[in-house]
């Protein structure tokens, strides 16, 4: 398969390459990644070229000529390209919709016109909103409460359309709370991690109790990759770790790896329409793809903690003080 990666510079993305190169992931001829750059998109998280093999081309997803060029000699794409950062999405929305929504039309567009290729959407268990018990199936309905939340579902109701209307060949997936490493210090695991390496505060948010299910970014890439492989055209699939902490409880096992006290921990005042919990069910992509989580919590956080601490070039320049 000739693969093209959009936003693939990004954390998850370029993990997931990374992984196809290395030989984790296989059934891939050659990858190319499009990326914006904008300042989540960091090079280094990529390798150097590889001719014939590996190709990294700066651009826009909105750039309907320069993605047609990049799709004609592509089988599939994966779209990791989005603004994802919830606080940045309640301060000024209009990045997301731009990014989020009108990137994956132009996108589509493109696709409709030609034959034989395939979509993939990378979405996020965000859009079902919160959930007090139990988890969400895929079937559930869509409930975003954050303007970030409401433009992956958006972006999920446009590639379904495609799909219902054109005939298009696509699939979505829906993941859990990502971490380990290349992960832009603004998100809470990387965030906390580097506060302490530089002695500051860990600014948690409300009492703590929020709760998230987390998946290392490793087990997300063999998953996305089985659902690449599938013939399950048209289908929504759940990626979760499975293993649900609450904030506090994340930041107590980080202060506790990182031999720090509880003092370091500074309640600040809760996001704006913060959910609650949000829980997975992945049932579906285990039985029919046979995906399950390999890494445990406690020895991901333990990997991603030392890779920071063994990578400050790669981080301090992306801190504001």
């Amino acid at each position: 398969m000739r693969l093209l990666v959009t936003g693939g510079a990004g954390f998850i993305g370029s993990n997931y390459v990374r992984r196809i190169l290395d030989g984790t992931l296989s059934g891939i001829e050659s990858v190319v990644v499009l990326d914006k750059m904008t300042y989540a998109g960091i090079r280094s998280n990529l390798p150097s070229e590889i001719s014939g093999v590996f190709q990294f081309i700066e651009g826009d997803i909105c750039d309907q000529d320069l993605f047609k060029r990049l799709m004609a000699e592509a089988d599939s794409v994966i779209n990791f390209a989005a603004e994802s950062h919830v606080d940045r999405s309640i301060k000024d929305p209009s990045i997301f919709i731009k990014t989020n929504v009108e990137g994956v039309n132009s996108m589509l567009q493109v696709i409709k016109s030609m034959p034989n290729k395939l979509f993939m959407q990378i979405s996020t268990d965000e859009v079902y909103g919160s959930i007090e018990n139990g988890s969400w199936v895929e079937s559930e309905p869509l409930l975003p409460n954050s303007p970030y939340a409401a433009s992956k579902a958006s972006a999920e109701l446009l590639v379904r359309s495609y799909t219902q209307t054109y005939g298009l060949d696509t699939r979505i997936t829906r993941c859990s709370n990502n971490y380990g490493p290349n992960h832009y210090p603004e998100k809470l695991i990387p965030l906390f991690i580097t506060n302490i390496l530089r002695s500051k505060k860990l600014p948690l948010y409300g009492n703590g109790l929020n709760v998230r299910d987390w998946l290392h970014v490793d087990d997300h890439c063999q998953g996305i990759h089985k659902v690449l492989f599938s013939d399950k055209s048209g289908e929504v699939f759940n990626i979760g770790g499975g293993e649900e902490l609450t904030n506090l409880e994340i930041t107590k096992l980080i202060l506790t790896e990182m031999d720090c006290g509880e003092s370091l921990i500074e309640s600040v005042e809760d996001r704006l329409g913060h959910d609650f919990r949000y829980s997975v069910d992945w049932t579906k992509i285990h039985t029919e793809l046979g995906y399950e989580p390999k890494v445990k919590f406690v020895d991901g956080l333990k990997s991603t903690i030392h890779w920071y601490r063994d990578n400050p070039s790669w981080w301090e320049p992306l801190i504001k003080s």
